[in-house]
């Protein structure tokens, strides 16, 4: 078992894991690290924004349109001068964060099963 044992159905049922498409991407200069403020379609849950550190993998043009996985019922959270509202999830390497996408296109919406 991990250091972080075992969860119920129920506590993952919590975890509003949905998917999302790309619609805008700009700077974050501001921004400790190298990141960008991304804009993502959720469907029925809106358009949301985040701000990821993910410049050292994705340029902007790479991003907009694609589908991606985020969670979406975390609290808002200030980053410096911007509100994220969402985790954008991905895997860390030494490389940078690879993001997690769909393999092929879903509603956007769809909530992780």
């Amino acid at each position: 078992m991990s250091e972080q044992g075992t969860i119920t159905w129920g506590d993952f049922e919590k975890v509003l894991i949905c998917a999302g498409t790309v619609q805008r991407v700009e700077e974050f200069p501001e921004a400790r690290k190298p990141a960008w403020k991304l804009w993502v379609d959720f469907g029925p849950h809106g358009i949301r924004k985040t701000s990821a550190q993910i410049k050292h993998l994705y340029p902007a043009d790479a991003l907009v349109g694609r589908q991606i996985v985020g969670v979406i019922n975390f609290p808002p959270k200030q980053v410096g001068p911007f509100v994220s509202e969402f985790l954008l999830t991905g895997f860390p390497t030494e490389d940078g964060v690879v993001i997690t996408t769909i393999e092929r296109p879903v509603p956007d919406g769809t909530r992780l099963a």
